[in-house]
Order: structure tokens, then C-alpha cells, then sequence
């Protein structure tokens, strides 16, 4: 018995002797500056905010009470609401957001979850989670970045539903194990109920060295907590684009603001009028000439900047008929115009810059985009002679806008350029197009095509940015035509350096393999 009680005040004494060494290496002053390395420091060890982690250690950390500037997930929930529910969701979300306020944080995130999940389809939450990786991304600090990336070993914790937290995580961030509340389901549909799997929590982290983060962890085991206040959060800069862990090319939704509160109920105030001002709108640039339709646009809060100097000196081409050498027809033909792909607005604008009228080819386009479109636009078939062919004839009757990106990009990226616009003419004309809106996207994946030009018609002040580059020669000083790539690669470099945007091998198939899990091709109907 002597010998057991004295092993075991051996066996204390060494566990108190251990805490306090611990304490005295990590026991640092959270400041906003990295300080410098101590001379007695390992290489292997790192400074990082007035904190010494070691790369033998695992970091745990709380995903909306460290990484996140704002640990409010009402913003989150409502993009899960609008995006993969339905506006009346997100509507009910912020009747129920005083109520949520009053509850305490278990029960409010509860009633948030199972407004926002109830009676949804698996299916319908891959646009909302991908839209959620973009504002995720966006109010990550740029200290929270560094010190994730000191450790070994990344574990996250998060108290709203793993399927809204998890892809983010470990793609971006590139944590190993996410923590989270796992939604019921019950026929390919989520209840709305969390279960909460403790156990998983104490499996994972027992006999770990683990240095936690955040600002609450219950009925967590640990070796070392720092805890970070708001006021310590809010003064932390954001992360910029270019240091992303992972560059955020493709996501999608309507929403174009982080919906808080106070933002959310000014979007829905707005809403009645924004839907006249679109129709409006459309109603102004289908039926009346440029001259007119321009001034108007202007008082309504449109705004359409364009390189007047490279506008002008956009000089006609020879009309058809004149030429008498057969092998100068190409150059005798329309303007060929090709631009990056912003919205489905983007000939329409080229037009009103040119203020003339233009022709239009389109890949994808619905039949009431079509009827409402003021400008003349044709189909492509996605098969390069018949495309060839059809695109030889429209540029023979007048000047043809082409994007040869194929689809949509959002952010400052420019996606593959198809090489087929290199065949038609042998000077081209490269545009680029930006496009700034403040509350809604135009653009859509999964969503209804028809309804892009109306929500992006529906921001406040819609910003279309069009810039005439100089012209690119397909012929050489030698007569000999350059390679349908070549031309294409640098038209693509051009614009993306005219832009600061980074070009990318990205094509249409990749950003809906993402976004759909489709290849972005619609299937024809069979005939009966």
C-alpha cells in the first residue's frame, strides 16, 4: 500500500509538473502583429499571432467561434433558405429571427435548422452549399489562415449542420476530420432534426496533443484553449483573394451580399420595386431606339461605361459586294466581335456601345430570353462544322458577337476560349466586359435561365464595364494564318490582362460538374 500511494504522488507530481510546462511555452498574449521568431526556437516550430505552435500538435479548432470573423450562422442558414428552398422560406426565416433572438442558442439554432431544412430534398442543397463556400471564404481572417496552416494535424467543430461545413473544410482548408451535427433523413429528405454524435468527438481527440481554438468548446477534453473575443475578431484583416488556400472559381446562387438581418429585410423591401424596375427596363431596351432607351436607362440608376476612344475608332468594313479578289472575302465581311462571358447581357451591351445592332450566338438560350432579347440571337448546335457553317452565314449579313468561353464566370477568371471564332475572319476584335452588381447575380446553373436578365435588371444600380481592345490578326506578315488555339490563347490573354483576370484551362463541362454534376448539356426529348 506505502509503495502504491508513493507512485502515485510521483505519478501527480509529474501531470502538474507537465500542465505547468505546457502553460509556460504556450502561455503568449494574443496581439495583431506576427512576432519574431526566439533564437531558442526549433525550426520546426512556428510564431504565429503571439502563439507558439508546434507541428507535432492538432489543431482543433471552432469553425463560426475562431475561423469565421462573425460568428452569427444566421447569414448562413438564410443562404440555405433562399437558394434551396424557396423565397417564402427565407421570408418565414426573418419573420422567426426576433423569436430566435429571445431563445437561447440551442433552442434558436434549432428553430433555424428546422426552417430551413425541413422537407428538402438532398439534391436541392448542393447550389446552397456551394454558394456558402464563397461567403465562407470571404470572412475568413488572414491570422486564422496562418495559424491553420502551422499544424500537423486540422480538426474542425461546428454547431450548425455538417452538410453545410464539411466540403468547405476539407476542401479548402484541408482539415481532416469535421465535427458536426448530422442532419435525419428520412426517404431522400431531411426532417430538419440534428443528432448530435458526442462520441465521435472523444474517439477522435483521445490521447491527442491537442492546441484548440475558438470561442466555446463544451464537453471538450483538452490540453490548451485560446479563446478569442468579437472585438478581437472584427479587427483581424480579411483574406485576401490572391492568398485563398484554394482558388474559388465556381459557385453559384442568386444572392450577391452576405444576408444578415438588417440586409435581408432591405432586400425583401426592395423586391416589389426591384420587379417593376426590371420589367421596366426591358420593356425600355426592346422597344425603343438607343438614343432614347439609353437616357432612360441612365435615370433608372443603369449604369454602362465603355471605352469611347477604341469605340471610335472602330472604322466600318467594306459593304459586301464591292470586293473584286475572291480571296479577300473574309475581309470584306462584318466585324467579328468576341468578349468573356459575364451575363447573358453581354451582346445586348456590346451593341449599345456600338450603338448599332449586332448578332448574337449563343450556346444555350430559353425561348423567353429570346423573345425578350432586343438584338438578333441564334442558337449553336455544339457541332463545330454546322456551328462553322451557321456563324460564316451571319457574319456575311452584318457584324457577330461570339463568346467563346461557352459559359459564365463570376469571378475574375477567364475559362478556355474556344479556338472555332479563329476560322471566321481574319481580324478580330477582342472586348472585355465587366459587370458590378450589389444584390443579385444574373447568372445562374441549376436554376430557371429565363429569369437571369431580370434579377440582374433588378440591383439597384446594375454596372456593365465594356472595353474595345485593339484588333488581333489572324494572318501573319507571311500570309500564312496562325493556329485556331494560338489566336484563341491570345485573345484569352488580352482580355484577361485588359481585366486583371487570371486565365484558366477551365471549360463549361468543369464549372457544371461542380456547380449541376451534369456536363451542362441539355438532353433532347425523345420522339414518340
Amino acid at each position: 500500500m506505502p509503495l502504491r500511494s508513493c507512485s502515485l504522488s510521483v505519478l501527480c507530481l509529474s501531470n502538474r509538473f507537465f500542465k505547468l510546462l505546457t502553460k509556460s511555452l504556450f502561455h503568449h498574449q494574443r496581439t495583431n502583429s506576427i512576432p519574431n521568431s526566439p533564437k531558442n526556437a526549433s525550426p520546426s516550430s512556428l510564431h504565429t499571432n503571439g502563439i507558439l505552435i508546434l507541428p507535432s500538435q492538432t489543431l482543433i479548432f471552432n469553425f463560426e467561434g475562431w475561423l469565421l470573423k462573425s460568428s452569427s450562422a444566421f447569414p448562413y442558414f438564410m443562404v440555405v433558405a433562399f437558394e434551396a428552398c424557396s423565397l417564402f422560406r427565407s421570408l418565414l426565416l426573418l419573420f422567426l429571427y426576433p423569436l430566435v433572438c429571445c431563445m437561447k442558442n440551442e433552442a434558436g439554432l434549432k428553430m433555424m435548422v428546422l426552417v430551413c431544412f425541413f422537407g428538402v430534398k438532398k439534391e436541392n442543397l448542393r447550389v446552397a452549399r456551394v454558394a456558402l463556400f464563397k461567403f465562407f471564404m470571404e470572412h475568413i481572417g488572414e491570422e486564422e489562415i496562418k495559424v491553420l496552416r502551422s499544424g500537423r494535424r486540422r480538426m474542425g467543430v461546428s454547431n450548425m449542420p455538417k452538410v453545410m461545413v464539411e466540403s468547405f473544410l476539407k476542401d479548402y482548408m484541408e482539415t481532416e476530420v469535421v465535427i458536426g451535427r448530422e442532419l435525419k433523413e428520412f426517404c431522400g429528405f431531411y426532417t430538419g432534426f440534428m443528432d448530435w454524435k458526442r462520441e465521435e468527438m472523444i474517439m477522435v481527440i483521445n490521447g491527442e496533443d491537442a492546441l484548440r481554438f475558438g470561442s466555446s468548446f463544451e464537453d471538450i477534453h483538452h490540453k490548451e484553449v485560446h479563446r478569442i473575443s468579437e472585438a478581437e475578431k472584427s479587427r483581424l484583416p480579411p483574406l485576401p483573394q490572391e492568398k485563398y488556400p484554394k482558388s474559388l472559381i465556381f459557385h453559384d446562387g442568386r444572392i450577391a451580399f452576405l444576408p444578415t438581418p438588417s440586409a435581408t429585410l432591405a432586400m425583401f423591401l426592395w423586391l416589389p420595386f426591384g420587379v417593376i424596375l426590371s420589367i421596366i427596363r426591358h420593356i425600355i431596351g426592346m422597344f425603343c431606339p438607343y438614343s432614347i432607351s439609353i437616357p432612360i436607362g441612365a435615370l433608372t440608376g443603369m449604369v454602362n461605361r465603355h471605352n469611347k476612344n477604341a469605340a471610335a475608332e472602330l472604322q466600318p468594313q467594306q459593304k459586301i459586294g464591292l470586293q473584286t479578289d475572291t480571296n479577300c472575302s473574309k475581309s470584306t465581311r462584318g466585324r467579328l466581335f468576341i468578349c468573356n462571358h459575364r451575363t447573358l447581357l453581354d451582346p445586348v451591351y456590346i451593341s449599345v456601345s456600338l450603338k448599332k445592332q449586332v448578332t448574337a450566338v449563343v450556346y444555350s438560350l430559353s425561348p423567353i430570353s429570346e423573345i425578350l432579347s432586343p438584338i438578333k440571337t441564334v442558337r449553336l448546335t455544339r457541332n463545330k462544322e454546322e456551328d462553322r457553317k451557321k456563324m460564316e452565314k451571319l457574319l456575311s449579313h452584318g457584324d457577330l458577337v461570339v463568346c467563346p468561353e461557352g459559359t459564365t464566370c463570376r469571378e475574375p477568371y477567364l475559362l478556355r476560349f474556344s479556338p472555332l471564332f479563329a476560322e471566321l475572319a481574319d481580324q478580330i476584335t477582342p472586348v472585355a466586359l465587366n459587370v458590378q452588381v450589389s444584390m443579385f447575380y444574373g447568372t445562374t446553373a441549376c436554376g430557371f435561365k429565363w429569369l437571369d436578365s431580370f434579377y440582374f435588371l433588378m440591383n439597384p444600380r446594375p454596372m456593365y464595364v465594356v472595353q474595345f481592345l485593339d484588333e488581333i490578326s489572324v494572318v501573319s506578315a507571311g500570309k500564312t494564318r496562325y493556329s485556331p488555339c494560338e489566336v484563341a490563347n491570345r485573345a484569352q490573354e488580352e482580355i484577361g490582362r485588359c481585366l486583371g483576370f487570371e486565365c484558366t484551362m477551365l471549360t463549361r463541362k468543369d464549372k457544371y460538374q461542380i456547380l449541376a454534376g451534369n456536363d451542362g448539356v441539355m438532353q433532347k426529348k425523345q420522339s414518340i
